[in-house]
C-alpha cells in the first residue's frame, strides 16, 4: 500500500525528511498550495497552507481525501468553507508550547515595564521605575485545554495563585477547573488574564465591557486565542482610560490597521500574531505529519480529527 500527500511547500517536507529514524517509504509527496487547481483529483492526506488557509479549503472541492491536516489549533470558520466528505484534524500538539511561552513573555514584559524601558532606552533615557512583580499574582487562565495547560505548567515556578475556568466545571489531575458560568464572581479577584480559548459562537465577544468592568483596576489581560475573543472597542474604551493594561498576540480585525489607537497606548502591548511562529513548529509539524502518514499506512484512525463535513 503506497498513499499520495500534498504539501503546500517545500519547508514543511524537508523538516519531514530530517526527522530522526526511519520514515515510511511508500509515500508520494506532491506540492500543492491550494491557490493553483489541484495537481489531481485525489489524495490520502492534503496538509493547507498555514496562515490564511481557511478561506483556500474551498479548493478542495471535487478532490477525494481521507484527512485534511490542518498546521493550526484553531478551526474557527472551517464548516463554512469546507466541502463535505472530509475529515479535518488541527494541528494539536505543535503550538501550544511556543504560545505559552509567548503568554509568560507578555506576562513578565508587562508586568516589569520592559515596553517602558525600550522606549526610554531609545530617548537615551536611564529611568528606573517599580513595576508590579509576577509572584504572589493571582492569574485566571480562561481556556483549560492544550494551550492553558502548557501557560500554567510554565508559570509553576513564578509563586502565584492559579484560577482555572473552561466551558464546564469539573475536577482534571487534582485541580479544580470553575465553569465558565462562574466569571462574574471570579474577574473581581484577577490579578492577570490569561485568555486562551477556542473562537466559537459561546466565545466570540466573550472578553466585552461587563467582563472588562468586573476586573480590578490595573489588572492585566493577555490575549493569544483569536481575535474576536475579545470585543475590540471595549478593550480599547479601558485602555484608553488607563485603567486596565492589555497584552494582545491577537486583534479584531487582523492585521491591525496601521495607526489604529491600541498601537499609541503605553498600556497595551501588541505582538503580531506569532503565538506559534517559532523553530519549535516545523519540527512538531513534521513528526505530527508522519504519525498521521503511519496511522493511514497502518488502517489506523487519524489522531486531533475536530470536523467531519
Amino acid at each position: 500500500m503506497s498513499i499520495v500527500v500534498s504539501l503546500p511547500g517545500s519547508a514543511l517536507l524537508q523538516a519531514y525528511e530530517a526527522l530522526p529514524g526511519p520514515a515510511p517509504t511508500a509515500v508520494e509527496f506532491v506540492t500543492w498550495d491550494f491557490r493553483t487547481p489541484p495537481p489531481r483529483d485525489d489524495f490520502d492526506i492534503v496538509v493547507p497552507p498555514y496562515m490564511g488557509a481557511t478561506p483556500l479549503l474551498s479548493a478542495l472541492d471535487g478532490v477525494r481525501t481521507r484527512l485534511v491536516q490542518s498546521q493550526s489549533i484553531g478551526f474557527d470558520g472551517v464548516t463554512d468553507v469546507l466541502p463535505a466528505g472530509n475529515v479535518f484534524a488541527n494541528a494539536a500538539s505543535v503550538h501550544e508550547t511556543s504560545t505559552a511561552e509567548l503568554a509568560v513573555g507578555l506576562i513578565l514584559a508587562a508586568q516589569r515595564g520592559i515596553p517602558d524601558f525600550v522606549r526610554a532606552a531609545e530617548r537615551g533615557e536611564w529611568a528606573p521605575g517599580r513595576y508590579p512583580s509576577l509572584a504572589d499574582r493571582r492569574v485566571l487562565i480562561l481556556g483549560y485545554g492544550g494551550v492553558g495547560k502548557a501557560v500554567e505548567a510554565r508559570l509553576a515556578g513564578f509563586e502565584i495563585e492559579v484560577t482555572r475556568v473552561a466551558s464546564r466545571a469539573r475536577d482534571e489531575d487534582g485541580a479544580h477547573v470553575h465553569g465558565i458560568d462562574e466569571l462574574p464572581q471570579l474577574l473581581p479577584d484577577a490579578d492577570i488574564v490569561v485568555v486562551g480559548t477556542p473562537l466559537s459562537d459561546a466565545t466570540r465577544g466573550l472578553v466585552d465591557d461587563s467582563f472588562l468592568t468586573a476586573l480590578p483596576d490595573g489588572a492585566l489581560v493577555v490575549n493569544v486565542a483569536r481575535g474576536p475573543v475579545a470585543d475590540t472597542d471595549a478593550v480599547l474604551k479601558h485602555a484608553a482610560s488607563g485603567r486596565l493594561r492589555f497584552a494582545l498576540d491577537v486583534t479584531d480585525p487582523e492585521p491591525l490597521p496601521a495607526a489604529h489607537p491600541l498601537f499609541a497606548l503605553p498600556n497595551v502591548l501588541i505582538s503580531p500574531h506569532v503565538g506559534g511562529a517559532t523553530s519549535a513548529m516545523m519540527p512538531r509539524m513534521a513528526r505530527l505529519l508522519r504519525r498521521q502518514i503511519e496511522r493511514v499506512l497502518a488502517g489506523e484512525p487519524p489522531l486531533n480529527v475536530v470536523l467531519h463535513t
